[in-house]
């Protein structure tokens, strides 16, 4: 059964923040001149309202005043059940998705309940299998254990609950916390702070050999005074000749609660600062420009979109309004030097997705694609595919310019005369593919992307024309028809973002191979559906088909047909714009034909997570256990979700 939404006259509220979030409190200031927010000084310097503990109270004590934590307000319903509300991004009156909390003095082995009631999506991952993220700092001394996932009969449902219009949607799951007293947090994603940041730039800066190739400077100031950095990647020229090296350009972060970007970038400059010949090759041949943290003041106040301005940054790329948005315009600014510099190959903005499932790109392509394959925008998409064929999907790629995204980093980029403008989508949940089919991203994966990006973008200066010609023509023929198609196109609908997070996740499946789906997992997921008949028909919403990337959601006749047939309509387009003349190649996919799932605990172990603030143990030589064991979701765990 879905809990019911407590009204605030019932329960008794043991955490209140200011209400709203939208705006700063008691905000100190340094005597530095270059004075900042900092994570001591974010939202509310003390809560308006924090139950006294007394000895043998065993409420829950919850704690957010730290950086880029976000709860604004807890009500205890009875024993083991609280009720969570979220701040809004600061200055706006939307974007609840981003949490990150501290709760200590737990009970272990307790059945505790956790119900978050103001998320405004009415569409979401957790209906398909993604997980809450719990740290424990007891586990993370003794075994050395980072942040798991954790949470059973996980549910996302319509409450009655709304304001200003907007209607509200609950997220609720059961889990027990692993040890007695302990301090635990929870997370949207695995955290990454402006802090971690500044740290890895100091380490960086200290590395004899690094700092050699990896050049540190201050692109700008944010609007609370924060460094926006910049970062210049390239081996020393050994001659005139490196002088024309080609430039390639990464961003990262400009939505704060798109935590993932932050450690595929971690990943990237990991790699390419690395003493591999690979990574040397890299930059023997490009000048790298990057600029990791585009929103350093919506990461610190934990913020899941905006600015300080409570403004979308990702959608200010073609303002001249230096004074609100200064990140993007001296970001625009730097690339048009570049640019007048010598040839921009790439450009690519990292972000997070939180409505569909792998790693994807959105690119720019004109109706009259240039025949060059060196600069044809499905090039490089491809080859990434090919490096990392069980977590990136190239059928999810769309490089449709839409009206809506005209402000975006990748189209204005793309209009500045970048052929190559990319946003890399990564999903907040995790994989529908191959060997990590149903599984979690963890913080190595997400690191593996960046690696990733490196080696496709090697082969693409190593691979000659013809080599990418070839590439484009097969890669085209297989997928003709779901590329770009009406039932795929999830970039044509979003007014919000340039990931299109806020329109129906479509239902859908790509499968290149084989279309029988697996007789096991069938009897599993109508067990699942079995019982999930006997809840309560009075349940508000729809009923949610978890079936863990398995089984679709349904789809009408009519929109098959329409699919279909605005599908040949695109196969014509790309053979003619391709002028395929070679034959059809045998379909293929790395996705395995079966399905494996662990029954999982209530809490399964990742990677480790070193912060800065909250003061957390550091993991160290943690012992691995068997490959992706405990990340699949566990039919247990969630399966029982509904809406």
């Amino acid at each position: 059964m879905i809990p019911p939404y407590q009204t605030p006259d019932k329960g008794t509220v043991i955490y209140l923040g200011e209400e709203g979030g939208n705006t700063l409190r008691n905000l100190t200031v340094s005597s530095n001149k270059n004075s900042c927010f900092m994570y001591s000084q974010v939202r509310d310097l003390c809560p308006l309202k924090q139950i006294l503990h007394q000895e043998g109270d065993n409420t829950l004590i919850f704690e957010a005043r730290f950086e880029s934590g976000n709860l604004q307000k807890v009500v205890k319903v009875n024993e083991f059940e609280y009720q969570l509300t979220l701040h809004t991004d600061l200055y706006t009156s939307r974007h609840t998705q981003w949490y990150y909390f501290q709760v200590s003095n737990t009970q272990a082995g307790m059945p505790y309940r956790f119900t978050i009631v103001n998320f405004t999506k009415h569409n979401s991952l957790y209906k398909r299998g993604l997980r809450p993220l719990l740290y424990s700092e007891a586990d993370a001394k003794k075994h050395n254990v980072g942040w798991q996932r954790t949470g059973n009969e996980i549910k996302y449902y319509k409450n009655n609950a709304g304001k200003g219009g907007c209607q509200y949607f609950s997220l609720t799951w059961t889990f027990q916390f692993p040890h007695d007293r302990d301090t635990c947090y929870f997370a949207y994603c695995y955290p990454y702070t402006y802090s971690n940041l500044q740290e890895y730039l100091v380490a960086i800066s200290k590395d004899p050999v690094k700092s050699k190739s990896c050049k540190i400077h201050a692109l700008c100031h944010s609007l609370a005074g924060n460094i926006v950095y910049l970062l210049t990647i390239t081996n020393p020229p050994k001659s005139v000749k490196g002088t024309k090296r080609k430039a390639v350009i990464l961003t990262a972060r400009v939505h704060p609660g798109e935590t993932n970007s932050s450690w595929i970038m971690k990943g990237f400059l990991d790699y390419i600062l690395g003493d591999s010949g690979k990574a040397q090759l890299l930059r023997d041949n490009f000048v790298f420009k990057v600029v990791p943290m585009l929103n350093p003041d919506g990461v610190i106040v934990g913020n899941h979109r905006c600015s300080l301005t409570g403004q979308d940054l990702n959608r200010k790329y073609r303002s001249n309004v230096k004074k609100c948005y200064p990140s993007i315009w001296y970001t625009r600014n730097m690339i048009k030097r570049v640019m007048g510099e010598r040839y921009v190959f790439l450009y690519c903005d990292i972000h997070g997705h939180n409505r569909k499932q792998n790693v994807f790109m959105y690119g720019c392509e004109r109706k009259q694609q240039a025949k060059a394959p060196y600069v044809h925008p499905h090039v490089f998409p491809l080859l990434l595919s090919k490096s990392c064929p069980d977590k990136f999907s190239f059928p999810d790629c769309h490089f449709r310019v839409r009206k809506s995204k005209e402000g975006t980093g990748r189209v204005v980029m793309w209009k500045m005369g970048i052929n190559n403008s990319y946003t890399l989508e990564a999903s907040i949940c995790g994989s529908e593919l191959g060997c990590r089919r149903s599984t979690h991203f963890n913080m190595k994966d997400l690191a593996s992307i960046g690696q990733h990006f490196c080696d496709a973008l090697l082969n693409y200066c190593v691979h000659n024309k013809e080599e990418h010609e070839k590439v484009v023509k097969q890669q085209a023929k297989v997928n003709s028809k779901v590329l770009n198609s009406n039932v795929l196109d999830w970039d044509s609908r979003s007014q919000t973002s340039d990931s299109p997070d806020s329109c129906d996740l479509v239902a859908h499946k790509l499968k290149l191979g084989t279309k029988k789906k697996n007789k096991t997992s069938g009897e599993h997921f109508h067990s699942i559906a079995k019982d999930r008949s006997n809840e309560s028909k009075n349940t508000q919403g729809i009923e949610t088909q978890h079936k863990i990337f398995q089984v679709l959601d349904p789809v009408k006749k009519g929109r098959h047909r329409s699919a279909k047939s605005n599908s040949e309509k695109e196969e014509r387009r790309m053979k003619e714009r391709l002028s395929s003349k070679s034959t059809r190649p045998r379909k293929t996919r790395t996705a395995s034909q079966g399905v494996h799932f662990g029954r999982s605990k209530s809490c399964q172990a990742q990677d480790t997570l070193q912060f800065s603030l909250p003061l957390l143990p550091e993991a160290k030589n943690r012992q691995h256990a068997a490959k992706y064991q405990g990340i699949f979701w566990s039919p247990s765990s969630s399966a029982n979700e509904g809406t």
